[in-house]
């Protein structure tokens, strides 16, 4: 089974952070040290080829990838930032694409929703799903249909805790979703935390903008440092209403499917 982010992950456990005492202890909290440690392991992938070793050397090259203020160190806005719900795949700091540039090798991609979170009707999350795949079929020559039965490109579904994916969920906050890159099997696939409180508005998780973000992911897309990007990895509402795809993101989904007629 080809699985895109456990390659990853196994490259993000190879290549992160040294354990707890590699590097003197720095200034702040210790809690707060502890969990960007956490953080850098968990979604940031260094590459061997330009190997960072200090902390501040990691702490700038994490602000520099998220546009914030590049200090080297642990202060407020980069905390607040690294603390805010965001998507459980890991952050491929220099490439637009997952390693390879996976994408769908045909136009027509077919889905199924399998499942539903408490709150929202089916037609609730139907209506979302589909609101977020056109935001990418608006400007590529992509189409989408949904299926019933089995044999879809791209399985949806809400999860709780270890769902046999081997990229658990951790309850309310922190990790919203996941997604896996075009391919066979278990490419493609999107899941959510069952234990979010998903919305259509601005409370609680919009699920319109998480689905927009994750079926980027299963279109081929990896994540962005851009803020205005919904590839960006961290959530943030915007009014779905008034929701446009970035430059960024147009540009990135057009290197992998060309642009849309008229677009």
């Amino acid at each position: 089974m080809m699985r895109w982010l456990a390659g990853m992950l196994v490259l993000a456990l190879g290549l992160g952070l040294p354990c707890s005492g590699a590097f003197p202890a720095p200034p702040g909290p210790l809690e707060d040290w502890k969990f960007v440690e956490d953080y850098f392991n968990r979604f940031f992938l260094w590459s061997k080829k330009t190997p960072i070793s200090s902390l501040e050397e990691r702490m700038r090259f994490l602000q520099r990838f998220f546009h914030l203020s590049v200090t080297g160190r642990l202060d407020a806005e980069t905390l607040g930032l690294l603390k805010q719900p965001r998507c459980g795949v890991p952050d491929v700091a220099e490439y637009r694409y997952f390693p390879g540039s996976p994408r769908w090798n045909k136009k027509l991609l077919t889905y199924r929703i399998l499942n539903y979170p408490p709150g929202l009707s089916k037609t609730t999350v139907g209506a979302a799903v589909d609101q977020a795949l056109r935001v990418w079929s608006d400007v590529t020559p992509l189409m989408f249909r949904r299926l019933e039965g089995q044999g879809a490109d791209m399985d949806i579904a809400f999860r709780i805790g270890d769902h046999g994916d081997g990229f658990s969920f951790d309850g309310p906050g922190n990790i919203l979703a996941h997604a896996f890159a075009p391919g066979p099997e278990i490419g493609g696939d999107v899941h959510f935390d069952r234990e979010e409180t998903w919305s259509t508005t601005e409370l609680g998780i919009n699920l319109f903008l998480v689905a927009t973000h994750e079926l980027g992911h299963a279109l081929g897309l990896a994540h962005s440092g851009d803020p205005d990007s919904i590839m960006f990895p961290h959530y943030r509402y915007v009014d779905p209403g008034a929701f446009r795809l970035s430059l960024d993101d147009v540009r990135g989904i057009q290197r992998l499917y060309g642009r849309r007629k008229n677009f």
